[in-house]
């Protein structure tokens, strides 16, 4: 059985990758490029040591997410083949 999401899985993943670029690039990188910190470590590090990773962890739910869709199409296909 097809899959039937309303946005196609293309389209979330070059939204994630836009994102992504947008993340690590002038406007953002300006705005946190200040000479103050928190806790003794310059903002920017933090954007760069904190933002980077919680990218990382929103795909990998994405994924996850995927895959628990897969497991059930597939449970439900083995349903309609009995």
């Amino acid at each position: 059985m097809k899959r039937t999401d309303p946005v196609p899985i293309r389209q979330i993943w070059v939204l994630c990758f836009f994102l992504g670029l947008v993340m690590l690039n002038f406007p953002f990188i300006q705005i946190f490029n200040q000479s103050s910190t928190v806790f003794g470590f310059p903002i920017l590090f933090l954007y760069l040591f904190i933002g980077w990773p919680m990218s990382i962890f929103v795909i990998y739910l994405f994924t996850r997410q995927l895959d628990k869709g897969d497991k059930t199409e597939g449970s439900e296909s083995n349903k309609e083949r009995e």
